[in-house]
């Protein structure tokens, strides 16, 4: 049996990431141990985005939420990176909260971070110099206008479950009053 045939036959012939059926193709994961079968079967759709990061559909990425429970190795490293890619965002470090993988397995997901010297690391920090990430809390240490309304955020006011900006450290995104707004780091404190 073919290594197509056997991945069709693994997957019930869907997309072992998003469950869809057509346009399927093997794909092979970089940075893959010897060892390690490492090919699943996705579609045309998730391929390229997994290949362009300017294609990335977050949404379309949710489907993570069921196929990062897959018990193939090769399934959940995908997973993996893809969520690693998106946490920004909250949902997917909430996922990855709660996604669990053999030592083995997250060595490999993450191996691809360590052999990317291209991807330049942004680090939020708060006043205090502290590392915030996604889903932290944060409280105001100074009264805040937001700009294009007329609330003021009030020091001292809590920040629940942030997300961050992917393209510049200074700025975290959360909701006060109910209103999401950006909110630049230096005006925050790590709970």
């Amino acid at each position: 049996m073919s290594l197509e045939q056997e991945l069709f036959q693994r997957s019930g012939s869907q997309c072992e990431l998003c469950t869809a059926s057509d346009n399927l193709e093997v794909y092979e994961i970089p940075d893959s141990p010897k060892d390690a079968e490492n090919s699943i079967l996705i579609c045309g759709t998730c391929k390229e985005q997994i290949e362009d990061p300017e294609k990335v559909d977050a949404n379309h990425w949710r489907c993570l939420n069921d196929s990062m429970w897959s018990p193939v190795p090769a399934v959940q490293v995908i997973s993996w990176r893809m969520l690693t890619r998106l946490k920004s965002l909250g949902w997917p470090q909430d996922l990855l909260d709660m996604m669990y993988m053999e030592d083995e397995v997250k060595e490999w997901a993450k191996s691809s971070i360590a052999a990317d010297p291209s991807a330049k690391s942004i680090v939020h920090r708060d006043s205090n110099g502290v590392i915030l990430e996604a889903g932290d809390n944060v409280v105001l240490i100074k009264d805040l206008k937001v700009k294009g309304s007329s609330m003021v955020a009030k020091q001292g006011t809590a920040v629940r479950r942030i997300s961050l900006d992917h393209e510049n450290e200074e700025y975290i995104e959360g909701k006060v009053d109910g209103q999401q707004i950006v909110i630049i780091t230096k005006y925050v404190k790590k709970l």
